[in-house]
């Protein structure tokens, strides 16, 4: 029985999304613990400084997060306040541009609150999906083009406009290709789906040109052989990390590349520490966690018969499914390089306590099946 008053009794969860979900936790604190001990020593005196703050400030909120929206939150509820979810959500994201806003690498991604920084970017990846979930399960939306496909390019304009601009170009191509997979399985007309992706193809080559950075990323991607000590830098050295690991790694905390070498080791390029220490074995293993959790969530949907959890499911696994593939692609050399975290293991607090928020839907979801 939910606190909110919604009396919907279910069986029991879905215990295989529970074990993967906290495999995965565990594995990504492990992992943290290693590839950032010595920058935590170097910056702060305290090898263990940054799996500490991922505690703190990540797994406590992430656990919390996890009980209460397996547990105590019917997942229909959401559908009620998606809207409002979604607006909320972009008031946040206008709030980086103002005095709380808080710039790190060159990106203003940040709300300062206390001693704690909140990226709404992350949050945006629950209410979006919700929020689309809940108004693409009407049936009229997905042929309607005036009432549901210009709505739906103004939408993802507006979250690829404000991510842009903070610049979080990864995370607004996730998003935009996210809701494409639930706008699909929603049942749009193909032509829809293709104008929709060639749009957004074409704003992102146009932006990427227009922006140095982003252009030298997608030429070193092209040709990693040239600038190696300054755009290719960084995919140059995953690589070397990778390569380093083999079958079964260097030995767990033996990496090289994370002392001096490689590029942001914790959350970046972490899929290459982990390469380089536990090689193949470790890298498969982390995979199949992976994969086993993206399949069963795919898996229920075909279980459900409301239109909104079906499509719930859909889009966080797909989300989880295409930021994983974002993730390795970029350190692997698949894609050009990007600054996305790896779900559940990269360091950084609200994407964690998010991704475990995601687990705990997809987990009372279970439930109904």
């Amino acid at each position: 029985m939910s606190f909110l008053s919604i009396k919907k009794r279910g069986h029991a969860p879905d215990y295989v999304i529970i074990s993967c979900t906290f495999l995965l936790v565990v594995f990504g604190l492990v992992m943290l613990s290693s590839a950032s001990s010595d920058l935590g020593q170097i910056r702060f005196g305290d090898s263990y400084f940054y799996l500490k703050h991922q505690v703190l400030y990540g797994l406590s909120l992430g656990l919390f997060l996890f009980w209460l929206t397996s547990n105590y939150i019917y997942y229909k509820y959401y559908q009620t306040f998606s809207v409002v979810g979604l607006i909320i959500t972009f008031l946040f994201l206008l709030l980086v541009y103002t005095p709380l806003g808080v710039t790190l690498g060159g990106a203003t991604r940040w709300i300062a609150l206390g001693p704690v920084l909140f990226q709404p970017s992350e949050l945006l990846k629950i209410t979006l999906v919700i929020y689309l979930a809940s108004w693409l399960g009407k049936s009229y939306r997905q042929q309607s083009f005036w009432g549901g496909f210009v709505p739906f390019l103004i939408i993802l304009g507006l979250v690829g406009l404000i991510l842009i601009f903070q610049p979080a170009t990864s995370v607004a191509a996730i998003l935009i290709l996210t809701a494409l997979i639930i706008y699909f399985v929603s049942g749009a007309r193909w032509s829809y789906i293709f104008g929709t992706f060639l749009l957004g193809f074409l704003a992102f080559l146009l932006i990427s040109y227009m922006t140095p950075y982003r252009w030298d990323r997608i030429k070193s991607f092209i040709d990693p052989s040239e600038n190696t000590q300054s755009s290719s830098y960084q995919i140059n050295q995953s690589l070397i990390a990778i390569g380093s690991g083999g079958v079964g790694g260097v030995g767990f905390g033996k990496s090289t590349t994370k002392l001096h070498y490689l590029p942001q080791p914790i959350d970046d390029s972490i899929f290459a520490i982990i390469a380089e220490e536990l090689g193949f074995v470790g890298v498969s293993i982390l995979m199949g966690l992976f994969i086993v959790l993206i399949i069963r969530s795919f898996i229920l949907s075909g279980k459900i018969n409301d239109s909104f959890g079906k499509l719930v499911l859909v889009g966080f696994g797909s989300l989880i499914a295409i930021q994983v593939f974002v993730h390795i692609g970029a350190v692997s050399g698949l894609i050009p390089l990007t600054g996305m975290p790896l779900p559940f293991i990269s360091y950084g607090g609200t994407a964690l306590a998010v991704f475990m928020a995601i687990s705990g839907i997809i987990v009372n979801i279970s439930k109904y099946t």
